[in-house]
């Protein structure tokens, strides 16, 4: 099973301006002909697991995004799922390995991690597999960073990098897993 992240962050490392806004995100409108390669990743998951912050700043943009795929939300309180969403939409208390461990039981062969503190739990925890970030050129001073403290290093090995036309610069990470690191050493 393989767990991803794939993000976008301001290029002094946010993904969220402190109130959570996200304001300072490429229009849609304005850049329609490029995704930056999200729906080819998109396409390739089996369900998405999101914190329940992430959970609430997308229920406020309108339209469910996601369409049928399987989302995961892990929050340490009750959280309101429309109706409309029951079929695909679940809420977890479990952490990050107790999640892994369901969804590598299940077979699942591609997770997406999403939102700040989710995905810090799973780096955490040693459960991601590889890294896209999206650094938009724009520095907004403070808001929520992508990446919090951890109890050791986290290395990574890069695997490519692409710079679009607009100032977008995508790069694409593989962590190194601790056993990778010890039978080099």
């Amino acid at each position: 099973m393989q767990v991803s992240v794939f993000i976008a962050t301001t290029l002094d490392g946010f993904i969220a301006r402190t109130n959570g806004d996200l304001d300072w995100l490429p229009n849609a409108e304005a850049e329609e002909a490029e995704d930056y390669g999200y729906q080819t990743f998109f396409d390739a998951i089996d369900v998405l697991v999101m914190g329940r912050h992430t959970y609430e700043t997308v229920r406020s943009f309108g339209e469910w995004p996601y369409g049928d795929k399987r989302v995961i939300v892990l929050s340490s309180r009750a959280i309101a799922i429309p109706r409309a969403l029951t079929d695909h939409v679940t809420a977890h208390t479990a952490t990050p390995t107790e999640i892994y461990q369901q969804l590598r039981a299940e077979d699942c062969q591609r997770v997406y991690i999403d939102g700040g503190q989710t995905i810090q739990g799973f780096l955490r925890a040693g459960l991601v597999d590889d890294i896209t970030v999206s650094r938009m050129p724009v520095l907004i001073g403070s808001g929520i960073p992508l990446f919090g403290s951890v109890a050791a290093d986290i290395h990574l090995k890069h695997l490519t990098t692409i710079a679009f036309a607009n100032g977008i610069v995508q790069t694409h990470y593989a962590v190194v897993k601790e056993s990778s690191t010890d039978a080099a050493g």
